[in-house]
């Protein structure tokens, strides 16, 4: 084939696509111009590449079909309604569709912390035998106070969201298997109780939950809810329902996923609260109050805000358009 002889006779089909392309938008004929072009220009591509592959040309026309393949399906951007949408009716909708779940894993780690700290506290071997007198005694009377004030507030803020995001992460990434997140969430709701044991069987109970309750109830009801939503996500492929287990764990995971977005901003709150009011010289009553007020917001956030939302229909779950079609199931 002659490929100089081609291209001159396709350059004006070319140049029209180009034009075509580039322009703001357009109208119902220059639409369907549009399509039929891009549409002979993939056979012109085809045939260069299959006849005469020379590099410039075949550039030229995969670019512009790039282009053309943006236009012809449509560009969707974010935007500030995007980011209002997500936080009043998507994340808010989830949690509240999954609350079975993150309820039923709270009440569950709440149990086996007063479990695991009233046999600590019954068997005080236990400490002895982890810990030398002096380490407890430096943790009761000055390390585990002392903990919240290590740091600068910024810095310390930053470390506790870090670090409680990576822990919400794996409680979701696990549910895949399942048993992991069982295990993450039963090594926190331990050592919560085994800490706790040690300051009450000592004496510093007041200093703990002074210290604990003021970010504490957020922190750990985000915790839960990445468990409860890791478990559920390993639920929906052992019984997927009507669904195939591809669609049924699809499904879960594009909520999990945006459950764990929300959960940053919820964390982050979180951080604020350990980093800055935790270690305040306020009364302690005035800081368990603060933790007390965004909790209760937090759960009216999701109980009525969230749902309301479901109750329009909110799944928390992408549109048709971003997951993609499916044929019906009968």
């Amino acid at each position: 084939m002659d490929l100089d002889a081609y291209v001159d006779a396709h350059r004006r089909q070319w140049t029209r696509l180009e034009d075509l392309v580039g322009r703001g938008r357009l109208s119902g004929g220059e639409s369907d111009e549009l399509l039929d072009l891009y549409q002979r220009a993939s056979t012109h591509l085809s045939v260069v590449r299959t006849t005469a592959p020379d590099p410039q040309v075949v550039a030229y026309l995969s670019s512009l079909l790039a282009r053309a393949r943006v236009r012809t399906a449509g560009e969707r951007t974010s935007s500030w309604r995007d980011a209002v949408h997500f936080f009043t009716q998507s994340f808010p909708a989830a949690l509240y569709r999954s609350w079975r779940w993150w309820v039923t894993t709270a009440v569950a780690s709440i149990l086996l912390a007063v479990v695991a700290g009233w046999w600590a506290a019954r068997n005080p071997e236990f400490f002895a035998a982890q810990m030398t007198p002096q380490e407890i005694e430096a943790y009761v009377g000055t390390d585990f106070e002392g903990y919240y004030s290590k740091y600068a507030h910024t810095e310390f803020a930053g470390q506790v969201w870090t670090n409680n995001a990576w822990v919400a992460a794996q409680a979701i990434a696990f549910g895949v298997l399942g048993l992991p997140t069982l295990y993450v969430l039963a090594t926190n709701a331990v050592n919560v109780g085994f800490a706790g044991a040690l300051m009450i069987t000592h004496g510093r109970g007041p200093l703990f939950f002074g210290l604990i309750l003021p970010h504490g109830l957020l922190e750990l009801t985000a915790i839960f809810i990445a468990g409860g939503v890791g478990l559920r996500l390993f639920w929906s492929w052992v019984a997927p329902g009507r669904r195939t287990r591809g669609q049924a764990f699809a499904a879960a995971g594009r909520t999990a996923i945006g459950i764990v977005l929300g959960l940053v901003v919820v964390l982050l709150v979180s951080g604020v609260l350990e980093g800055f009011v935790t270690p305040s010289p306020l009364p302690t009553w005035a800081r368990i109050t603060i933790g007390v007020v965004v909790e209760l917001l937090f759960l009216a956030y999701v109980f009525v805000v969230g749902r309301a939302a479901a109750r329009r229909g909110v799944t928390g779950d992408v549109g048709e358009r971003e997951q993609g079609y499916a044929v019906p199931l009968a």
